[in-house]
Parts: structure tokens; C-alpha cells; sequence
């Protein structure tokens, strides 16, 4: 359902949010901090960060449609009728954030995680959308900018919010759980995943709880049963006697439990059970993880006590995420190849679940293209090389690339080692050449090892000879 057109932000409101001067008759209908992309009415924020001044594209932004333009800097040949002056335009971004999550009468839901995050909170959109109007980013806006952006870009009329929060270091969590106060919280696994940042997988689920300082008074946490770390997230809600918790996983003691899973080539038929009701869907996203991410958003829907049956059925006709196991069929010499578009992101236990994808596909040959996972310190080539097992038993061929890879690579049987190289972008032409009608073959890698160019040189078309 769609949220009825409305202005998003009117100068009154600006003026409200950011103790600002108001600007004359500005109608603000959407929020962005990059000029490529701007619409017409958008308010563009000039941010600083890593990749330069934002402050260098107002009059860029303004040009191609802006309403106003959010500044803590002189903007030479800008209108300054269109300029809100703040002293830090990241503080103003924040307060456009507290602002809108303030106002609004939504019930949030917000989702943190090692892998599953942006899945997760994709299926929460798609199933909460048949109980009303829900607002969520388009992207895995996660951080310090898009946790904010994602709420100040929240229409006020919103019946649920959706917020997807991340992390890469200790302290990250709790700011952002703070901003968005949601009602409930959702931790989908803790997994080894930024070890190289926090050391330990202890510490990696004492950031995840870290969620529960923003949750809302007698909200609800839904957990992973099936972690080994649910006693320590369970135990981390001590000082929160009024947050409920919702377990979730194929745990016999789970609230929402996982009964069965028939997994095919296309997605699944999924059992659960969610406190005492049984119920069944289809899911139209491959593989036992995305299953268990959507038990974990159904627990959310029940704990927010709007409709399960009615959303799950929308799971049915779920598309597919781009980088995140998005499949498709690429035309070769002779027939075609599954292609199974994993390149956004790795870790050991998305890698494993990747696989599993793939080993489920009904091909000639089933080929792992995979690159380094990244913020793993010193636990790198162990993480790597402890890959091997899976690789083996749903692969016949492995591709990888980087230097962490050749531990994996080195820990396979020889008849599966087709090739290893520095680089996706060494590697992207010997795939595209080897591939032929009949195989499937998943890329993934960490978004640092830049597997994107594989996966686009095997959309093009591959070629015709075999290793």
C-alpha cells in the first residue's frame, strides 16, 4: 500500500527540526545526500565525508530541482532563499531524523544482525504492506547517514517503519537504536563477521544487544534461538525487565519455530509455528537461511500484532534482491547459465548458506566464483581455508580471487581448482570464457573485493570454452 502524496517537510517543520530560520515557501517531498540522484523537491543535505564536500554540489542539486539545500558553509552562486543554515549539516541530518521518527505514529521495527539484515527487512516490507503503509530504505542504509536519512525520509502518515541497522565497530549500535526507538527489535545471527574490529564472537553479540538500548518501553526482542549466543543476548536484557522476548529457529522451546523446510531451486515451502498457530507459505527466495530470516520477520509482525497470515501470503511473490542471491538465466552458446548474483557482501556463514543455493540448482556443473571476505584480522586465512567443506560438497569447480582466497583455494581437492588471482577484475574474463550451457554458477565476495564485474561480464554473455 502507498502512502498518499504529501510533503514530506514544509518550512515550518524544517524550522522545528533544526532550530533553523525558516525558509519562505519551500515543500519539501524528499531527502538526499547525493546531487546524482536528486529529484525535483528534494531537500539535499551537503554532507563531509570520506569521499569529499558536499557543499560542492549544492548549486548542482538545486539546479536539477531541489527545494532548499541543507549548509553549514558559504555556497558561492547558490540562492540563499533556498539555503538552511545549521552549524553541521550530519547534527542537522540526525535532528531531520529525531525530528520524523517523533512525530510519527508508525510502529518500528528495527533490524540488526551479522548476515540477514537487509533480507530481513526486505520480507518485513513485503509482508507488512498487506497491514498497511510501511516505510523502509530502498538500500541497505544501515550507518551513522542512513539510519537518519532512512527516517527522515519517513512520510508522518506511515502505519510501520522498517529501520536496518549496522555495524563495523563497538559503540556503533546503541546511537542508532537510540535515534530510531523502535518497538521491536530483531537480531537475526551473530556470526564471525568484522572479528579483524571486535575480537571475538562474545563481543560481536554484546554490540548486537546493544539494539536493545534504543527499543521502546515494553517493546519486544525476537532472537535467535539457535545461536549460541542467545543466552548472552537474553542475559544482556537484565536492565530491561520490560522488553519481551520472542525466540525464533528450529529450537523446540522457540515461539516461532521452524517446522519444515522444502527447499527447490526457486525458494521454499515453509512450515512454522508462531505462539501455538501453524502456518504455511511459499517463499520466493532461495535457500534454508532466507527461510529462518523469514520466521524471524514474522515473529517481528506478530510481536507489532498485525495480521501473519494475511503478509506471509505476499511471500509468494517476493522478487528477488540484486546481490543477494538474485537468480537469473544468461543465455550461451548452446542453451544457458544460472547465474546467482551473491557479489554485495561475504562471510563465512553467508558463504555456506550461498552454497547451499547453488548445490540446490539443477545443473552440469555447479561453479563457486568467490573473493575475499573482509574485516577479519588475524582470523582471515583461518576463516577462509574453513571453507573447503562446504565448497566440496556443493561445488564442482572453484573460482576465487584476492589473498585471503588462496587459503580456500589451496584447501579444496585439486580436481576443483580451476583457477585463483589477485583480482575480480583479473578474474572476470576467465570466468566469462569458461563458463557453458548447462552450468550455475555463484559469485560472491566481500563489497571491498568488488565481485560486481564478474557478475556483469556473465550477464553480457558467456563464452564457449571449458576448463
Amino acid at each position: 500500500m502507498a502512502v498518499n502524496a504529501a510533503p514530506l517537510w514544509t518550512s515550518q517543520d524544517l524550522a522545528a527540526a533544526l532550530g533553523a530560520r525558516p525558509v519562505a515557501d519551500v515543500v519539501v517531498t524528499g531527502v538526499s545526500i547525493d546531487s546524482r540522484t536528486v529529484s525535483a523537491g528534494d531537500l539535499f543535505i551537503a554532507l563531509i565525508g570520506e569521499t569529499g564536500d558536499g557543499h560542492r554540489f549544492v548549486v548542482d542539486a538545486l539546479t536539477k530541482g531541489a527545494a532548499a539545500a541543507l549548509v553549514h558553509a558559504d555556497v558561492p552562486g547558490a540562492d540563499p532563499a533556498r539555503l538552511v543554515r545549521v552549524n553541521d549539516t550530519f547534527a542537522g541530518l540526525q535532528a531531520l531524523g529525531r525530528y520524523a521518527r517523533a512525530r510519527s505514529g508508525a510502529k518500528v521495527v528495527a533490524v540488526t544482525g551479522s548476515v540477514g539484515k537487509t533480507s530481513t527487512k526486505e520480507i518485513l516490507r513485503t509482508v507488512l504492506s498487506a497491514n498497511g503503509t510501511v516505510h523502509a530504505a530502498e538500500a541497505s542504509y544501515n550507518n551513522h547517514w542512513g539510519v537518519p536519512l532512512t527516517l527522515a525520509r519517513m512520510p508522518q502518515r506511515s502505519d510501520f517503519a522498517v529501520i536496518e541497522i549496522g555495524m563495523n565497530h563497538v559503540g556503533e549500535i546503541a546511537p542508532l537504536a537510540q535515534l530510531a526507538r523502535p518497538h521491536v527489535a530483531v537480531i537475526t545471527t551473530v556470526e564471525k563477521v568484522h572479528l579483524g574490529y571486535l575480537g571475538s564472537l562474545q563481543a560481536i553479540a554484546d554490540e548486537k544487544a546493544a539494539i536493545f538500548q534504543g527499543v521502546e518501553p515494553d517493546g519486544c526482542a525476537v532472537l535467535p534461538c539457535d545461536s549460541e549466543m542467545f543466552s548472552r543476548l537474553r542475559a544482556a536484557l537484565a536492565a530491561r525487565p520490560d522488553i519481551r522476548v520472542l525466540g525464533f529457529g528450529r529450537d523446540a522451546g522457540a515461539e516461532a519455530r521452524l517446522l519444515d523446510v522444502k527447499l527447490d531451486a526457486d525458494g521454499s515451502t515453509v512450515a512454522v509455528r508462531l505462539s501455538g498457530q501453524d502456518i504455511s507459505f511459499r517463499l520466493a527466495l532461495p535457500g534454508a537461511h532466507m527461510a529462518m530470516n523469514a520466521l524471524a520477520a514474522l515473529a517481528a509482525v506478530r510481536a507489532l500484532g498485525a495480521d501473519v497470515g494475511r503478509g506471509a501470503e505476499n511471500l509468494a511473490r517476493m522478487g528477488q534482491l540484486a546481490g543477494r542471491g538474485l537468480r537469473r538465466d544468461v543465455l550461451v552458446a548452446g542453451g544457458k547459465v544460472v547465474l546467482l548474483d551473491e557479489s554485495y557482501n561475504a562471510s563465512a556463514a553467508s558463504v555456506r548458506a550461498a552454497l547451499t543455493v547453488l548445490k540446490s540448482q539443477n545443473a552440469a556443473r555447479r561453479i563457486a566464483v568467490l573473493g575475499d571476505m573482509r574485516e577479519l584480522g588475524e582470523f582471515g586465512p583461518a576463516e577462509h581455508a574453513g571453507l573447503a567443506d562446504a565448497v566440496e560438497n556443493c561445488a564442482d569447480l572453484l573460482f576465487a580471487c584476492g589473498p585471503l582466497m588462496r587459503h580456500l583455494y589451496e584447501a579444496v581437492p585439486e580436481r576443483m581448482r580451476a583457477v585463483h588471482v589477485e583480482t575480480s577484475q583479473m578474474l572476470a574474463p576467465i570466468v566469462k570464457a569458461a563458463l557453458r550451457a548447462g552450468d550455475a554458477v555463484l559469485v560472491k565476495g566481500s563489497l571491498g573485493t568488488k565481485m560486481k564485474p564478474i557478475v556483469d561480464a556473465i550477464a553480457a554473455g558467456a563464452g564457449r570454452d571449458a576448463v
